[in-house]
This record gives structure tokens, C-alpha cells and sequence, in this order.
């Protein structure tokens, strides 16, 4: 497909490299040449210096033959008006970040008048990644599928548990076939495990269950559950105040230190029984009297990455909290990974995984392909595989078949299906039936539709 990014920061030039190498024909525009230049340097795209709102500046980039047009500036407005002006111009389909609170609370009726395909809001969707975090305090990751009904969660396998040397296979027939390994990653190493792989303490595990056999897992994994009520988040921004109001309503003591006077005076008022503290996050004399020691959580949420990470290991040291940083720049990303800062979230990959469900299901669309939808993308394993949820719309090549019958393509495994209410992990007697929800995990693959799950060479 033609698309044309406007804004190439942090997420449109994530977007622009993500989206290039699933073969799309990308276009970029932004104000600032140093920004487009790394662009065109580094990617395979086109760059126009200039701003995405002017008429004239989207018809040079070719909006009269683009698929999408997607608007990702640090300005709401611009984004709409460009989303506006490439809706009349090109007839194409749109989407805008929006992030201002306030936009969000009308962003119903804002998608409706002026035509959006999409609106997204990255720090929203950080926060609600970090709370499903907080719900979920033993694991490293955590995503939802089958309508919330099941969890996709990473963790490490700690030290004196039951599954160390035990295989995949053997780990089912002792514990139970309610949940499936996804994932494994050991070192650098990222493998889809067959019943023959070991699992050794250390390694980090993703795997797929029902919500209710979650807390069991971890208890048979070796990890002991426990429950979050004490918050601490460094930084008032944005993802702060989402964060904060959905953690106050599930009744979490919330304390965020924020340096910004004006900014502190704004949380006070809107999120009331939240502590708003003045201060320098980065005094340690500060965090610890303000009770860092006796947090279950700490969120790193300050605006450089530097100072996030600084903040995570300080109250590693400090605490035994749940840590949670969030990390933008992708210089930082293989180091991180190898320090103890717990969980690590990027609202830019956050943003391009909504916005390439969104492309992966616009180009099923287009090539009339109606099989199966593309309802979740997510980024699994530091980005080196996904896990995919598919509609099954209709009857098709990969339905009423058992799935050992089914040529699949290697590096790939059928998670989960939900039939109505009910989540299956399924076996090989199984069969996905129309209707159905299907989650799939693959490696290095870029699944549009559920029937590139099947290699046609093996037929």
C-alpha cells in the first residue's frame, strides 16, 4: 500500500521503518530536515521537507494515489487538520495520534466528523499497559486477548523451580494442558518451543492461559503472587494522569513526584486522593522519604530515558517494588534488557503496534480478502516475534481441519481459540471453526490474514 507519514519523530519514524519492511511504499513528511534526512538514509521511504496540514504539501507527496495517510506530530490539531485536509484531497484513510486529554473525552465524535479511520493516543495506551502490569505483579509482560477472557504474559523462571531441566512436553503432562509456551528466550536466543525444548532457570517464558488459571501458574512456576497497593511514579505527565485515575478507582495508593509546580497544582486537582508531591524525582533523599522503601510498585515516567533508568535501578536497590520504566530511545533497547529495571515500555512501539493491526487488516480490505480479521498486533520477545488474534469471519482453508492436519509454516504455533465464552488451548484433534477467535504466535513473520499461517509448499 501508499502511505504517507506526517510527523517524523520518535513513532512516525518507527512507524515508517516498521511499515517499509512489511514491503509497504512509504512516504514521510516533516518540517525538519535533519529528521527526514535520517529517514531516507536509514529507511526505504521518500522524504518531503514541509508540514503535513498544507494542501499542497500532501498533493507533492502524493496523497491523490495513497492508501493512508497517518498523522503523528507532537500536535493534535496539526494531525486532525492534516487527517482533514488528506480525507478531501486524496479520499484516502486516516489516522491521527491525539493526545490531550480532552480531545480523548470527545474523540467519538471527533473521529465521526471528520472521518478517521483511527485515533490514537499513546500515552492512554502506555498507561493501560503499565496497569495491566500492576494487576499482574509477577510478570515482565502482559497482553490481553479473546475479548480480556485471555492472557499473553512473560516471565523468568526463577531460581530452585520445579520446571528447571524439565521439557515443554513433560511441564504438560505434570501441570496440565490449561495453558501453552509461547515463547522461550535464553540469552539472545528466541525460540517457539516444540515439547522437546528444555526449560532452564533463567529463561524468559511467554505464555498464553485463561484469566482465571493465571495466579496458579505463577504459583507452579515458582513465583509467589502478590498484590499491589502501594504506588510510587516519577514524573506528572500525561501517562501519569491516565495511569493515576485507573489506579485510583481500583483502589491504589498513588504518590507521583513531579517537579513542575503548575503541573503539580493541575494533578492535585484532577485526581483527587492521589499524593502530589513537588520534588526532584532524581533526590534520593526525596524518594526515600517519601516512602520508597515500602512501595510494591515504582513507574519511571519522567521525560528522559537517562533519568528513568537511573530512577529503576535506584529503587532496585532500595526496595523490592515491581519496577516499570518506560524507555524511548532505541540506542538504549539492547542495553536495558540486560539491567535490572523490570519491565520496559515504549509508547512509540506501543503506537506502531495499534496502527499496523490497523494497516494489516486495511489490506486484507483491499485485496477482498474477508477469511479472517486482524483484531490484535503485539510485539513479543524485545520485538522479535508476534502474537497475532484473528476473527475467523468465514469458512476458509484452515477451518473444520484438525490442526495436525493443517501444513503450517515452521516458527509458528496456534495459542489459543475462543469459541463463545469458553478459551481453548488447543491440541491437535482441535479444529478452528468460523466464528471462532484465533491467537497465533510466529517469528519473523508478517501474518495479514489467518491463512498465511499455512506453507502451500507442503501441500
Amino acid at each position: 500500500m501508499k502511505i504517507i507519514i506526517s510527523g517524523c519523530g520518535k513513532v512516525g519514524y518507527t512507524l515508517a521503518e516498521q511499515l517499509s519492511e512489511e514491503g509497504h511504499e512509504i512516504t514521510v513528511i516533516d518540517p525538519k530536515a535533519e529528521r527526514v534526512q535520517a529517514a531516507v538514509d536509514a529507511l526505504d521511504v521518500i522524504g518531503y521537507i514541509g508540514n503535513g496540514n498544507s494542501y499542497k504539501m500532501q498533493k507533492e507527496a502524493g496523497v491523490e494515489e495513497a492508501d493512508l495517510l497517518i498523522a503523528v506530530t507532537g500536535h493534535d490539531e496539526v494531525n486532525l487538520l492534516s487527517c482533514l485536509i488528506a480525507k478531501k484531497a486524496g479520499d484516502c484513510k486516516t489516522i491521527a495520534r491525539v493526545r490531550n486529554p480532552e480531545y480523548m473525552e470527545e474523540i467519538s465524535y471527533i473521529r465521526e466528523e471528520l472521518g478517521l479511520s483511527l485515533a490514537i493516543n499513546p500515552e492512554f495506551a502506555t498507561a493501560r499497559d503499565v496497569e495491566r502490569l500492576i494487576q499482574v505483579p509477577s510478570a515482565l509482560d502482559v497482553d490481553t486477548f479473546a475479548k480480556g477472557r485471555a492472557y499473553m504474559f512473560r516471565l523468568e523462571v526463577p531460581e530452585g523451580s520445579p520446571w528447571h531441566q524439565m521439557k515443554v512436553m513433560d511441564i504438560a503432562v505434570k501441570y496440565g494442558n490449561h495453558f501453552l509456551i509461547c515463547i522461550l528466550e535464553r540469552g539472545d536466543q528466541v525460540v517457539i518451543p516444540s515439547g522437546h525444548t528444555v526449560v532452564m532457570a533463567g529463561d524468559k517464558i511467554s505464555m498464553i492461559a485463561p484469566t482465571e488459571s493465571m495466579n496458579a501458574l505463577f504459583n507452579v512456576v515458582g513465583i509467589k503472587a502478590r498484590q499491589i497497593r502501594n504506588v510510587m511514579i516519577a514524573g506528572g505527565g500525561t501517562i501519569a494522569y491516565y495511569l493515576a485515575q485507573k489506579l485510583l478507582k481500583s483502589k491504589v495508593n498513588i504518590t507521583i513526584i513531579e517537579n513542575n509546580l503548575q503541573r503539580c497544582k493541575e494533578l492535585s486537582e484532577k485526581l483527587e486522593g492521589a499524593v502530589i508531591i513537588y520534588g526532584d524525582a532524581s533526590d534520593s533523599k526525596l524518594l526515600l522519604e517519601e516512602g520508597l522503601e515500602h512501595m510494591d510498585a515504582f513507574v519511571s515516567l519522567t521525560n528522559l530515558d537517562e533519568e528513568n533508568i537511573m530512577l529503576s535501578l535506584y529503587a532496585n536497590q532500595m526496595s523490592k517494588a515491581k519496577l516499570i520504566t518506560k524507555v524511548n530511545k532505541i540506542s538504549f533497547e539492547g542495553i536495558v534488557r540486560s539491567i535490572p529495571i523490570g519491565s520496559i515500555i515504549s509508547p512509540k512501539y506501543l503506537t506502531a503496534e495499534h496502527i499496523i493491526q490497523y494497516v494489516r487488516d486495511l489490506e486484507n480490505s483491499i485485496t477482498n480478502e474477508h477469511e479472517s480479521k486482524v483484531d490484535m498486533v503485539y510485539r513479543i520477545a524485545d520485538n522479535k516475534a508476534e502474537a497475532l488474534e484473528f476473527s475467523v469471519e468465514e469458512e476458509s482453508k484452515v477451518t473444520d481441519i484438525p490442526l495436525m492436519n493443517l501444513p503450517l509454516k515452521s516458527d509458528l504455533l496456534i495459542c489459543s481459540i475462543l469459541r463463545g465464552k469458553r478459551v481453548y488451548i488447543p491440541s491437535g484433534q482441535d479444529r478452528i471453526q468460523a466464528g471462532d477467535k484465533v491467537v497465533v504466535v510466529t517469528r519473523g513473520r508478517h501474518l495479514n490474514r489467518l491463512e498465511d499461517i499455512l506453507d502451500n509448499s507442503k501441500r
